[in-house]
């Protein structure tokens, strides 16, 4: 199931970090298993390899998941990003997922269940899944004409836009539209390649296969200095191909720090398109949602037919800091949530269930604290039945009993 990904787990404590560890080596997955924060900044802000996905506690012992995570996106775009939480901690959470992490899960959780949301992050159609186009507005509009114009043109462009916007799409959309859409498409996120250099310009790199089509490079304020000049030079010396590239809405800022070539962003920004935020295009969003719910919902939820009119209302209002991976990320958890035929603003919004003071029933409370300890010593004890119900003090029957009811066995 995941042959071959390279996974990034951020987790200190020992039980629950090996037992992630073991069955995700157990499914294929090359594992990095780090206990602290300012170890795992390292690691994913310069990887020796790509990273498919992060696998994060929210509490560590020298900072949280939120600060790993914030502190990345300040330079980059970082990996999809998987949140571990407990019940106090959901409220961090949505808030990582409106700055564009891609889902959480909460504690104690199933493995299956684990499994299932980390495959959806690493789901090679996802792309796919989006409409080619960025919404109906007349925002939307503008930037599908500012395309048009690019495709007829053959200079460098540069696509500017915050996290989710569908940088990639418009790149794509570019070559398609042009005269080059038979030659390759070539792409090459720098926010997940270990060696920048080799991916652009070694013996099997993109500039080597490029001929005449077209190179799209994403996260390009990720490039070091010495290889921003030498793609400037080869700006201005002329490439065979198409250029276009992609950043963030700093770059400008990174330019008068001098952490950025100047030549380099002239260069590359003879053409610019900005991608307006998500949340000032409230009809965008919602045209967004229902063509993702078209394509989503009847392999993930075919009991679930439709949008209800108030959970509309509620992605109208909302702000959408995480772009359309936010959108995608809360409609694929909604469908999982949803418990009627029409989707629910508490389905795509899961921190309002709890209402506005938070309160949980007693009952809640104990069989949410009881499937915890059931878990806890299920993983101590390697799995053993009878070995978990002596820790528990219970009969090996009640055990098993206990497991069914909350879907353990």
């Amino acid at each position: 199931m995941l042959d071959g990904r390279r996974i990034v787990l951020v987790e200190d404590d020992e039980i629950m970090g090996g037992s992630l560890l073991q069955r995700l080596e157990l499914e294929g997955a090359q594992v990095l298993w780090l206990k602290q924060m300012h170890r795992a900044l390292g690691a994913i802000r310069t990887p020796q390899r790509g990273i498919d996905a992060v696998i994060c506690d929210i509490a560590l012992p020298d900072g949280t998941g939120e600060d790993l995570f914030i502190t990345l996106c300040r330079t980059t775009t970082p990996p999809p990003f998987l949140f571990i939480t407990g019940q106090g901690g959901i409220e961090q959470a949505v808030r990582l997922i409106k700055s564009g992490a891609a889902d959480y899960i909460t504690k104690p959780f199933d493995m299956s269940v684990f499994l299932d949301r980390l495959a959806q992050l690493l789901a090679p159609g996802e792309t796919q899944e989006f409409p080619p186009i960025l919404g109906v507005s007349g925002a939307a509009q503008r930037v599908e004409a500012l395309i048009v114009r690019a495709a007829e043109n053959a200079g460098p462009v540069l696509i500017r836009g915050g996290p989710g916007l569908g940088k990639d799409l418009v790149a794509r959309r570019i070559h398609e539209l042009s005269e080059r859409r038979a030659a390759p498409f070539i792409s090459v996120n720098l926010a997940r390649e270990g060696d920048p250099e080799a991916a652009l310009f070694g013996q099997d790199g993109a500039f080597r296969r490029l001929g005449e089509g077209t190179l799209f490079v994403n996260a390009i304020s990720r490039l070091p200095l010495p290889l921003q000049r030498r793609l400037g030079e080869e700006i201005e010396q002329g490439i065979e191909g198409r250029l276009v590239t992609a950043c963030g809405t700093d770059l400008e800022a990174l330019v008068q720090q001098g952490a950025f070539d100047t030549e380099l962003h002239y260069g590359m920004a003879r053409m610019e398109i900005p991608i307006p935020p998500l949340g000032t295009r409230p009809e965008d969003a919602v045209w967004l949602l229902e063509q993702l719910f078209q394509r989503l919902a009847p392999a993930k939820a075919p009991d679930v037919t439709g949008i209800g009119a108030l959970c509309l209302e509620a992605a109208r209002d909302h702000d959408w800091p995480g772009g359309g991976r936010e959108v995608r990320a809360r409609l694929v958890r909604g469908l999982s949530l949803a418990r009627g035929t029409l989707l629910q603003p508490a389905d795509l919004f899961p921190e309002r269930q709890a209402g506005e003071d938070g309160i949980k029933s007693l009952a809640e409370v104990r069989e949410a604290a009881e499937r915890a300890q059931i878990i806890a010593a299920l993983e101590r004890s390697g799995g053993q039945v009878g070995a978990a119900a002596r820790m528990l003090g219970i009969a090996r029957t009640t055990l098993w009993e206990k497991m069914q009811r909350y879907g353990l066995s």
